[in-house]
C-alpha cells in the first residue's frame, strides 16, 4: 500500500512541475495550449477544441489577394484526429507562399516542429483525368491524447472571382474557443459579405488607405449530431465573401447581380460551341423534319451514347469549358464541356439552349442563396426552355432519363446563363403523388413456417433514384448478391429477379422478385405467430431522451401503399389480430389494417410522407409518429390450430 501511494504521490508531484515548468516556459514568451485549461464546457460532445484560429484576408487589389490562417487545435480522441490534417490546394492562380507547424503534448509543451520536408507535395488529381492542381498535406500521426497542433499557412490569390469563407465551427464535434476573420481592403474597393447565425454587426476601421472588417466568436460548444437535421452549412456562424468587382486570368467581371454574375460566365465560354462540320452533318441527319421534344431526344441519345464524363481542370478549366469541338474530337469532357456540347448540337438543329450552373448533390437543395450572388455551384447541367414545358438535360451520365433531374439536381436554385447574362430559377420538384412506391405481394406460408413470396413493386420518381444506381451499374450476377444480402427476411433465399425500368421526364421501374424465406412464420405447439408486413417496416425507432436543438428536416415527400395476401395452412383460426393503426401528424398519414378470411390473411398499409422543414420544437411529434409506425409494422397476428 505504501509503495502504491508513494507512486501516485511521486506521479503527482512530477505532474504539477512539468505544469509549472510550463507555465514558467509561457510566462518566458514560448506559445503553450495545455489541454488541461480548456473548460469541461466545451469538451462535451466534442472531438476537437479550436484553441485560437486568426484569418486573415487583404485584397490588395482584384488580381492579387493574400490569405493567413493561423489555427491551434487541440484533438481530443482518435475521432478528432481528421481535424489535425493540414490540405492546401495549389495551382496556376493560386500560390502557397508558407506553411509552418508545431506539435504540443497534453501539457501545452512542443514536441515536434514542421520540417519542409515533412510536407507532402501530390497531384491533385482524383477523379481528374487531367489537371494542374496540386496538393500540399502535412500529418503529425501522433497517437497520445489529448494533443495539439498548431499551423500558419500563407496563400496567394492571383484572382478574386472566388474568395474564402469563414466558418469558424465547421463539423458538429468541433468546439471553438476562439476564432477571428479579418479582411482587409483598398478603401475604394467594394466588399460583399453575407453572414449566417451571426449576430451584430462587423467591426470596421479606417486606416488611411485601407478599411477592414472583423468578425469574432468565442465560446461555441459542440453539439450532439442529431438525426433529419438541416446541412451543417445552414445551422452554424459562417460569413461569406464576394466581390463587387473581380480579375480571373485575363479575364474581367461583376458579380453585384445574378445577372452579371451570368454575363461574365457567358462571356468567359462565348465563342466555344463551334461544331466541326462532320458533328453538323450528324445533326442534321439526326433531327431534320422532326419536332422540337424529337431534335432533343435524338441528340440527347446521341451525347448518352457516344461521350463520357472525365474532368479536365487545366488553367482556369474549372470555370471555362473546353470547346465542342475538343468533345467531338475526344469523346469525352466534363460537365461544362458536355453541356456546352449539347447546346452546341441544339442549337445547330436550331433549337435554343443554355448552360446551368448548379449545386449539385442529394440534400444539398438549400446551399445557393438567391439574395447573395457569389460563385456557389459546382456542377453545369443544360436548360431546353420552352413556352409551356422547359426541358432540364443532365449531360454527364449516359443512363439518365431526357428530363428527369431526381435528388442529385432537382429542387433547388440554379443559374440559367445566357447572352443576357444570368437568371436564378429553380429546378423541378417531384410531388407526394409522382415519388410513389406500389407494391403487391402474394405469399404462402407452409406448415413448416416457410414461406414463398412473389412481389410486383412499381417505382416512380425519386423513389426509382437508388434502384436505377444499381440497376445501371451491377451485372445481373452481381445485383443477385446484393439482394441476398439485403435482409428482406431473416433467413431467405432469392428464387428470381427482374425488372423493366422506363426512361421518361418522370421514370419509373417494375420490378418482379420472388423469394424462399426459411422459418418467417414462428410456430410453437399448436400457435403460429406471423407479421403480414413482409418488406416495408419503418427501419428507424427515435429517441426523445434530450431536448432537440436543429430543426428538422426531412429531404423529400412520398407515398407507399403495400398490399399482402399471405396464404395460411388449413387448420389455422386467429386468436389475435392486430387493430386497424390510423396516424397522422404534420409529417404524414399512415394506415395499416388486416383482414382474415378463412387461411387467406390480407394486410394494407399506405403512409403518406411530407417532406420540408419543421421546427427543433416539433420533435416530439416526430418521433411519436415514426416510433408508432415501427410499433405497428411489427404487429404480429396469432393462430391457433384447431
Amino acid at each position: 500500500m505504501f509503495s502504491f501511494l508513494t507512486k501516485k504521490y511521486a506521479y503527482a508531484v512530477c505532474y504539477c512541475v512539468c505544469v509549472l515548468l510550463s507555465i514558467g516556459r509561457a510566462f518566458a514568451g514560448d506559445p503553450i495550449y495545455p489541454a488541461m485549461l480548456i473548460p469541461d464546457s466545451l469538451k462535451k460532445n466534442a472531438h476537437m477544441v479550436k484553441r485560437m484560429e486568426e484569418v486573415t484576408v487583404k485584397i490588395n487589389d482584384p488580381a492579387d489577394v493574400r490569405v493567413t490562417t493561423h489555427y491551434v487545435i487541440t484533438v481530443l480522441d482518435p475521432k478528432g484526429e481528421e481535424f489535425a490534417h493540414m490540405v492546401e490546394r495549389y495551382d496556376k492562380l493560386r500560390e502557397i507562399r508558407s506553411i509552418k507547424g508545431t506539435l504540443y503534448d497534453a501539457l501545452g509543451l512542443p514536441v515536434k516542429k514542421l520540417k519542409q520536408s515533412d510536407i507532402q507535395d501530390v497531384s491533385g488529381t482524383g477523379g481528374d483525368l487531367m489537371t494542374d492542381d496540386r496538393i500540399k498535406h502535412h500529418f503529425f500521426y501522433h497517437n497520445l491524447y489529448p494533443h495539439t497542433v498548431e499551423y500558419e499557412v500563407e496563400v496567394r490569390y492571383n484572382y478574386s472571382y472566388f474568395l474564402p469563407h469563414w466558418q469558424p465551427q465547421q463539423d458538429e464535434s468541433i468546439a471553438v474557443e476562439q476564432s477571428k476573420l479579418t479582411v482587409t481592403v483598398p478603401k475604394d474597393y467594394v466588399l460583399r459579405y453575407k453572414v449566417l447565425n451571426y449576430s451584430g454587426e462587423p467591426v470596421q476601421r479606417n486606416d488611411g488607405a485601407e478599411r477592414s472588417y472583423t468578425w469574432e466568436v468565442k465560446q461555441l460548444y459542440a453539439v450532439p449530431g442529431e438525426i433529419y437535421s438541416p446541412s451543417w452549412d445552414t445551422r452554424t456562424t459562417t460569413v461569406l465573401l464576394a466581390p463587387a468587382s473581380f480579375e480571373m486570368g485575363h479575364y474581367k467581371g461583376t458579380m453585384n447581380t445574378w445577372e452579371e454574375f451570368g454575363k461574365f460566365s457567358y462571356i468567359l465560354n462565348q465563342g466555344r460551341d463551334v461544331l466541326p462540320d462532320n458533328i453538323k452533318q450528324t445533326v442534321h441527319q439526326l433531327t431534320d423534319g422532326l419536332g422540337r421534344e424529337q431534335k432533343i431526344a435524338k441528340l440527347y441519345e446521341y451525347l448518352q451514347q457516344h461521350t463520357r464524363y472525365i474532368s479536365v481542370q487545366l488553367g482556369i478549366g474549372g470555370w471555362q469549358t473546353f470547346d465542342a469541338a475538343y468533345v467531338a474530337a475526344k469523346g469525352y469532357g466534363d460537365c461544362k464541356a458536355l453541356s456546352n456540347y449539347m447546346c452546341a448540337m441544339l442549337k445547330e438543329a436550331g433549337v435554343k439552349a443554355s448552360c446551368v450552373l448548379v449545386y449539385a448533390g442529394e440534400g444539398k437543395n438549400d446551399i445557393t442563396l438567391a439574395d447573395f450572388p457569389s460563385s456557389r455551384f459546382n456542377h453545369v447541367i443544360v436548360c431546353v426552355p420552352d413556352t409551356k414545358d422547359t426541358t432540364w438535360l443532365e449531360c454527364t451520365n449516359s443512363k439518365v432519363p431526357m428530363g428527369y433531374m431526381g435528388k442529385f439536381t432537382g429542387n433547388r436554385p440554379v443559374l440559367i446563363v445566357d447572352e443576357n447574362g444570368g437568371k436564378l430559377v429553380r429546378t423541378p420538384g417531384y410531388s407526394m403523388e409522382q415519388n410513389v412506391q406500389i407494391r403487391r405481394i402474394v405469399a404462402k406460408v407452409e406448415e413448416s413456417g416457410e414461406m414463398t413470396v412473389k412481389a410486383n413493386s412499381h417505382y416512380g420518381a425519386l423513389q426509382t433514384d437508388d434502384l436505377h444506381g444499381l440497376l445501371n451499374s451491377l451485372t445481373k450476377e452481381k445485383l443477385m448478391e446484393g439482394l441476398k444480402e439485403a435482409g428482406f427476411f431473416p433467413s431467405y433465399e432469392v428464387k428470381s429477379y427482374d425488372w423493366k425500368e422506363t426512361k421518361s421526364v418522370l421514370p419509373c421501374i417494375d420490378e418482379q422478385i420472388e423469394i424462399n424465406a426459411r422459418n418467417y412464420a414462428t410456430i410453437t405447439g399448436k400457435r403460429m405467430f406471423i407479421e403480414p408486413n413482409l418488406m416495408n417496416k419503418a427501419s428507424r425507432r427515435l429517441s426523445v431522451d434530450s431536448a432537440r436543438l436543429a430543426d428538422i428536416y426531412l429531404s423529400y415527400s412520398y407515398r407507399d401503399i403495400d398490399t399482402v395476401t399471405i396464404n395460411i395452412p388449413e387448420g389455422y383460426t386467429p386468436e389475435a389480430i392486430p387493430p386497424p393503426t390510423a396516424l397522422q401528424s404534420p409529417f404524414g398519414v399512415y394506415t395499416s389494417k388486416v383482414s382474415i378470411e378463412g387461411n387467406v390473411i390480407t394486410y394494407i398499409r399506405s403512409i403518406d410522407h411530407k417532406g420540408g422543414t419543421y421546427p427543433a420544437s416539433s420533435y416530439g411529434e416526430l418521433a411519436k409518429f415514426y416510433n408508432s409506425m415501427f410499433k405497428a409494422d411489427r404487429s404480429r397476428i396469432v393462430f391457433v390450430k384447431k
